[in-house]
C-alpha cells in the first residue's frame, strides 16, 4: 500500500483547471479518512453483513441491500470501494457498476457472483470491474482483491494528481517562456530605439550646422543680389556710348536678363524654405527623441503631440486625413518625454493605418482632477468586439503577417503604466477607435531607463 503521507500535496487554488483539484481532493480525502471506507451490496443480508464483519478489521464498511439503494448511499457520502453481487432484484450489480463507473470514477467496484462465465467476467472487467470473484469465495481471497483494488485506485489517484501537477507546471512554463519572449523582444527593441535616438540626435547635430550655414548664406545671397540689382538699374539709367550700350544689350538678350532676375529671386525663395524645412525637421528630431532630456522633467504635452504629428507627415500631410485639434488647458506634466512622445507615435501612427481612405483623426486634451487626459480617435476600420480585449497583449496585432509587430501598443500600455496613468480602448467596427490615456499631472511616475518600441 502506498503511504499517503509521502506524497507531496499542493494546494488546490493554485491550480489552473478541474481536473487538478479534482486529484488534489482525492488524495486529500484519502488522508483525511485514514482507511478506506467500503459499501458492501448484496441483496441477501447474510451475505453482505458476514463480509461487512470480515472487513471492518481494517476498514469502515457499510451495507446496501440493492443497487438503488447503493446510489443513494454513494450520492451522499464518499467510498474508496463498492463490492456489489451481479445478481440482484432490479437494477442489477452490472448496471449499478455501469452506474457507478460514469458518476463516481474514483469508486473501485468488485463484482462478486454465484456464477462463473468466463463472458460474465470478462464484461465486468471490460466496464471497469477491479476484479471478479466467484462466489462461495475465501476470505483471505476476498481481503487480497480488496487489498488490490485500493491500492490500484491509490496509484491512479496519485497518477492524476502527479500528472495535473505536471500540467500545471508545464503551463507555468509557457508563461513564464511567453514572458521571457516578451521581454526578450522588448530589450531588443529597446536597444533598437535606443540606437534610433542616439542616431537621430547625432543626425540632427550633424544637419543643425549646414542647415543654419545654408540659411544664413541665402539671406546674405539674397541680400547681395538686390545690391547687384541696383547697380544695373544704375547702369541703366545712365547715357552710356552707342557701342557700350549695343554690347550691353547683347549680353541682356543671350541670358534672358529680365527673366533671370526673376528666377534668381525664386531660386533664393526655394532655397530659403528648403534651409527652413531642414530647420524644422531637425528640431522635430530633436525634441521627439530628448536624448538631452532623459531624466524626469516638467514637459508640455502638447508640444510633444505637435512633434510627433510633424514626423509623421507621410500620413498627415498628404491631403488624406484631417487631424482635429480641441487641446485644453494642461499644466506642464512630470514625466519621461520620449517615452511619451513614442506612445503618441504609435497610437497616431495606428490611427492613420486604420483609415484606408479619406478621414479624420480627433485629439482632445484636459484637465480632470488631477489627471492629464489624451483622447486619440479615429474614422478608421474599427477592431471586432471580441478582439479588443487582447489588442494590449504582447505579439497580438490585427494586422496582416510582416505588417505589425504586435509590440506597439504593449510597449505603450507598460509605459502609461510606468507614469501611473491608464490607457482604455472603445472600439466599434466600421465608426472608429478611441483610446483615453491619463496620466497624473502631479505626481512622478516610476523610476526607469528604458526607451520602446515605436509604431505597431
Amino acid at each position: 500500500m502506498i503511504d499517503a503521507s509521502t506524497i507531496p500535496v499542493a494546494s488546490p487554488t493554485s491550480f489552473a483547471d478541474e481536473t487538478v483539484a479534482s486529484a488534489f481532493a482525492e488524495i486529500q480525502e484519502y488522508e483525511e479518512i485514514g482507511s478506506a471506507r467500503i459499501l458492501i451490496v448484496d441483496d441477501e443480508e447474510g451475505i453482505r453483513n458476514f463480509f461487512a464483519e470480515f472487513l471492518r478489521e481494517q476498514y469502515e464498511c457499510d451495507t446496501a441491500g440493492s443497487a438503488n439503494e447503493a446510489l443513494e448511499r454513494l450520492a451522499v457520502d464518499k467510498y474508496s470501494l463498492v463490492i456489489s453481487d451481479v445478481m440482484m432484484p432490479g437494477r442489477n450489480g452490472v448496471e449499478l457498476l455501469r452506474d457507478i463507473t460514469a458518476r463516481y470514477p474514483n469508486t473501485a467496484v468488485i463484482m462478486v457472483s454465484g456464477v462463473d462465465r468466463p463472458q460474465r467476467v470478462r464484461d465486468a472487467l471490460s466496464l471497469g470491474a477491479a476484479d471478479y470473484l466467484i462466489k462461495p469465495c475465501e476470505l483471505d481471497v476476498l481481503l487480497i482483491s480488496v487489498e488490490r483494488a485500493l491500492e490500484r485506485r491509490r496509484l491512479q489517484c496519485t497518477a492524476r494528481k502527479y500528472k495535473a501537477d505536471i500540467e500545471k507546471q508545464n503551463k507555468e512554463l509557457a508563461l513564464r517562456a511567453a514572458e521571457l519572449q516578451r521581454l526578450q523582444a522588448q530589450i531588443i527593441h529597446s536597444e533598437k530605439m535606443a540606437s534610433l535616438g542616439q542616431l537621430a540626435a547625432g543626425v540632427a547635430h550633424e544637419l543643425n550646422n549646414p542647415a543654419g550655414f545654408i540659411y544664413g548664406n541665402m539671406d546674405l545671397l539674397k541680400d547681395e543680389l538686390d545690391g547687384l540689382q541696383q547697380l544695373m538699374a544704375a547702369y541703366d539709367q545712365m547715357n552710356l556710348p552707342s557701342e557700350a550700350t549695343q554690347v550691353v544689350d547683347d549680353i541682356k538678350t543671350r541670358i534672358g536678363y529680365d527673366k533671370l532676375l526673376e528666377d534668381l529671386n525664386s531660386i533664393i525663395a526655394d532655397c530659403l524654405e528648403g534651409a527652413e524645412r531642414i530647420r524644422e525637421v531637425v528640431q522635430n528630431l530633436r525634441l521627439f527623441s530628448r536624448l538631452d532630456e532623459a531624466e524626469l522633467k516638467q514637459v508640455d504635452l502638447h508640444e510633444g503631440i505637435e512633434s510627433t504629428i510633424r514626423l509623421l507627415s507621410q500620413y498627415y500631410s498628404s491631403g488624406r486625413l484631417v487631424i482635429c485639434r480641441d487641446f485644453g488647458e494642461l499644466p506642464a506634466v512630470s514625466c519621461y518625454a520620449a517615452q511619451l512622445n513614442q506612445v503618441w507615435m504609435n497610437l497616431l501612427a495606428n490611427a492613420a493605418q486604420a483609415i484606408t481612405g479619406n478621414g479624420e483623426v480627433h485629439i482632445i486634451t484636459r484637465l480632470e482632477d488631477n489627471w492629464a487626459v489624451v483622447v486619440i480617435s479615429d474614422s478608421g476600420c474599427g477592431i471586432p468586439a471580441e478582439l479588443v480585449a487582447r489588442i494590449f497583449d504582447p505579439f497580438f496585432t490585427t494586422k496582416p503577417v510582416g505588417e505589425g509587430t504586435g509590440l506597439g501598443l504593449s510597449i505603450s500600455y507598460g509605459i502609461i503604466d510606468r507614469h501611473d496613468g491608464t490607457i482604455e480602448v472603445v472600439s466599434t467596427p466600421g465608426v472608429g477607435t478611441t483610446f483615453t490615456i491619463r496620466i497624473p499631472a502631479t505626481t512622478c511616475p516610476r523610476v526607469t531607463t528604458t526607451n520602446f518600441a515605436i509604431a505597431d
